[in-house]
């Protein structure tokens, strides 16, 4: 059964003149209901991906196996404690799927990513603006966070080599586009800097997943 988007409740309101945030919701094949927000002219969501399934219903395969020889989801440290506030870790070839996010939205491209990250300002800063505040997910110094985007970044982590490594202090994000046959475009944020970092790496590891509203 497919799922379209659904918006729950909507407020607006103006953030320290940068954009202007609308907080809505969307849900996905499984329930799970996600906040989303507006920046710039951009729609996304407000947390990490946490789906089990594609859009068509059919099941993303799990196990350490499936991560080398298909498409493939796990939670860090394959605990569902954290699938709530971290969401869940995709390979490359579940973002290649194209049907990770619900109906009307998808995996954010590369070009994608750096509009978002052009439009707070670079990714010198951009993400500060995109970090959450606090200490209860980063670990500190959380530097420059101030959230101002209402992006909510959180350090999800990554599984790499059968390795989970790097909860609270990195959050690690997929992008839909391809770099070479091995490899694929990320962004990562720490809690050491307020950077957005572009780079590629490949695309058996885990990483999180935001999506995008389609236009």
């Amino acid at each position: 059964m497919k799922f379209n988007y659904v918006i729950i409740f909507a407020v607006t309101f103006i953030c320290s003149g940068l954009t202007v945030l609308k907080a809505q919701t969307v849900k996905d094949i499984d329930g799970n209901i996600y906040k989303t927000v507006t920046i710039g002219k951009q729609v996304w969501m407000a947390e990490n991906l946490k789906t089990t399934k594609y859009n068509d219903g059919k099941v993303i395969p799990t196990g350490n196996d499936a991560w080398y020889r298909t498409d493939a989801i796990c939670f860090y440290d394959n605990s569902f404690i954290n699938k709530r506030d971290y969401g869940a870790l995709y390979n490359w070839d579940a973002v290649l799927s194209g049907k990770l996010c619900p109906i009307g939205w998808h995996v954010s491209t590369d070009v994608e990513w750096t509009t978002l990250t052009t439009f707070l300002g670079g990714e010198n800063v951009a993400g500060g603006k995109l970090k959450e505040i606090g200490t209860t997910h980063w670990l500190s110094p959380n530097v420059g966070a101030t959230n101002e985007s209402g992006f909510t970044a959180l350090p999800s982590g990554s599984l790499n080599r059968g390795e989970f490594n790097n909860m609270m202090y990195y959050g690690y994000f997929w992008t839909a586009t391809s770099a070479s046959d091995l490899t694929a475009w990320f962004r990562s944020i720490s809690k050491y800097d307020g950077q957005v970092v572009r780079a590629t790496y490949t695309k058996s590891v885990g990483f999180a997943v935001r999506c995008l509203k389609d236009k």
